[in-house]
């Protein structure tokens, strides 16, 4: 008996482990000697929505960009701890940025297609990575556009400037840009910053149906975006993780009084 309460217990471990996608351990960022987060430790399931939301210079954006080690790219700036990504270090040396950035990506807030057709935007990446056999293209163009929820709209179009799409639309491809990279992580700044509320709601269902094959960190518009679409999430304040659970449980019931104060609308 004992025995089977071992291997159930391993077997359980396991899955947990293998839940984890994205595991930060007490990581500090500095721009300078300005800390940006202050020893933040939190983990991200796989296939979830993660909601990282707070006040402006709350820390949201800089461990967004940390987790693909966009912040690399910043002048004078400096970590401590450290971001796991199914249990390997991403600052270790060894670890390739390109193929971090393949396997994380991330979209801003201000959508922007290159200036070429939908299909090329779209089949940019996979050709700079060496797919140059014309089916595979099609085939990943359409399972993107697929999958960030736009085919329909564009499919008799594809060759058309990917400028002449809506706001909305724009958003979606540039969604769609970085799952024909195939990644594991979706990375988004406010989506649907500027955005109107029709193109708002495609956004999210977008979302709700991505989840299902990636893992997605969100910096969402504003709180009531967040509790419609998260799974869980975390409120940040002055580059500090407060506090952190389910989506329900932090917007119906925050145990620390600085989120319920923010969630209610006192501050911020």
């Amino acid at each position: 008996v004992d025995c089977l309460i071992d291997i159930f217990a391993k077997g359980a471990e396991e899955r947990m482990s293998q839940e984890k996608k994205i595991v930060i351990k007490d990581f500090s960022f500095y721009y300078g000697s300005v800390p940006a987060l202050k020893r933040i430790n939190l983990e991200i399931r796989a296939n979830e929505i993660f909601a990282i939301f707070g006040p402006a210079r709350s820390g949201k954006t800089t461990l967004l960009k940390s987790l693909n080690r966009l912040t690399d790219l910043a002048y004078g700036t400096n970590h401590n701890g450290t971001i796991f990504l199914e249990g390997k270090d991403i600052y270790d040396p060894k670890v390739s940025l390109t193929q971090l950035r393949r396997r994380v990506g991330i979209v801003f807030d201000l959508p922007i297609p290159l200036p070429m057709s939908i299909y090329e935007n779209v089949a940019y990446g996979p050709s700079l990575g060496g797919t140059t056999q014309k089916k595979r293209l099609d085939e990943t163009v359409e399972k993107a556009l697929r999958s960030g929820v736009l085919w329909e709209e564009v499919k008799d179009r594809l060759h058309t400037s990917a400028l002449r799409l809506s706001g909305g639309q724009q958003q979606r491809l540039c969604i769609a840009r970085i799952l024909a990279l195939e990644p594991e992580v979706l990375l988004l700044d406010e989506p649907c910053s500027g955005l109107d509320p029709i193109s708002t709601a495609s956004i999210e269902e977008t979302l709700t149906r991505l989840k299902k094959e990636y893992t997605i960190v969100l910096v969402p518009h504003n709180i009531q975006q967040a509790s419609r679409v998260a799974d869980r999430a975390g409120f940040f304040l002055n580059g500090e993780l407060i506090e952190e659970g389910t989506a329900y449980q932090i917007f119906t019931s925050p145990k620390e009084k600085q989120t319920e104060d923010y969630v209610t609308g006192r501050f911020g």
